[in-house]
């Protein structure tokens, strides 16, 4: 058996991947296993908490270097920006963007988000990042050298998502978390300024103490919240059934290192209503209905034009899979491949 390219660090990954485990899951089915072999240790994923959380670093700081050593790779690949800060571990990490710099929080993961991260970042053999919004930041805010740094372009899974000819209900769909950036405050007061109608607001997300129950009050405040529904998690099947059913799918964010629910609803033929801020234009192209993060008036004014404007949503069913379709993980495996090939020579 040949040597392996990398050893693929599957840490993050539990049973129900959002975000950053979804793309770890669907970069490693892009990849060669033989190749690149990777671990899956059990109950260090976001599935368990704080807890999971502590356990994971730990492993990762005790436990992985002698692991990665016995492989015999001459690298260690970590689907996001986490690895052995002791010297002999050569990583590659994939930055997925620099959220809590931007936007730093007071919380248990404070610590890790502006010590440890950045310098995971330093140490790395390289740094992929999911977009070129990422990379500028990364380059800029971390002073990382540009040679240190490349743009590994994601995708997503065509057999899972994919239009399904549905009738298309009278609701917006918000997936992803409640965190600030997201901007959701924003979009609610934006739909509650909407005509009083059939029109709802579905928000599919893990629910967070700190910011989902203000959400929830100020949809009472302003008299919608029987026109607001909070769903913590749903499964592959109900998602896609949401996104094929849904008049739109909305991400009003401040930021976003990638978007990848909005490439997800493209494929599924679902118009898309995307914030003009972070990498979320890279994503979408010309094939959604762009939104100013900061002018409600304007969120109202394309969140009314979506749900009424029938050829507009014919329009961007059309473009969305086609746009789509230049996001595949076959190509984002063989480029990886072909990296860790240039890195480990």
């Amino acid at each position: 058996m040949s040597t392996p390219l990398a050893l693929f660090n599957g840490s993050y990954l539990g049973e129900r991947p959002t975000g950053i485990g979804v793309v770890a899951r669907e970069l490693y089915a892009a990849l060669d296993h033989q190749e690149v072999p990777a671990l899956w240790p059990q109950g260090l994923s976001p599935d368990h908490g704080s807890r999971g959380h502590l356990r994971r670093l730990l492993w990762t700081q005790r436990q992985l270097p002698k692991l990665w050593k016995s492989s015999g790779a001459p690298l260690l690949l970590s689907p996001l920006p986490e690895a052995p800060l002791g010297k002999g571990v050569p990583a590659v990490v994939l930055a997925h963007d620099l959220l809590p710099l931007r936007y730093p929080q007071l919380s248990p993961l404070l610590a890790y988000h502006l010590a440890y991260v950045p310098l995971v970042l330093h140490r790395a053999r390289h740094v992929l990042c999911n977009s070129e919004a990422t990379a500028r930041e990364v380059h800029m805010r971390l002073r990382l050298p540009l040679r240190r740094l490349s743009v590994l372009r994601l995708g997503f899974s065509p057999g899972l998502l994919k239009p399904m000819g549905l009738q298309r209900e009278n609701f917006l769909l918000v997936l992803g978390r409640h965190d600030p950036h997201k901007n959701l405050a924003r979009l609610i007061r934006a739909f509650a300024r909407l005509p009083q109608g059939e029109q709802m607001l579905h928000f599919v997300g893990p629910h967070d103490s700190r910011y989902t129950p203000k959400l929830q009050q100020l949809a009472v405040e302003l008299g919608i919240e029987k026109r607001c529904r909070f769903t913590p998690w749903v499964d592959n099947n109900e998602r896609l059934t949401l996104l094929n059913r849904a008049t739109a799918l909305v991400m009003p964010s401040l930021w976003e290192g990638f978007g990848l629910p909005a490439l997800e609803a493209m494929a599924c033929g679902t118009p898309v209503l995307a914030s003009t801020a972070g990498a979320l234009p890279e994503v979408v192209g010309a094939a959604a209905l762009p939104l100013n993060p900061l002018d409600i008036d304007q969120m109202t004014s394309a969140i009314a034009q979506i749900f009424n404007d029938r050829c507009l949503q014919l329009e961007l069913a059309k473009a969305g899979p086609a746009r789509a379709a230049q996001f595949n993980w076959r190509i984002t495996g063989a480029n990886l491949t072909q990296r860790l090939k240039e890195l480990a020579n």
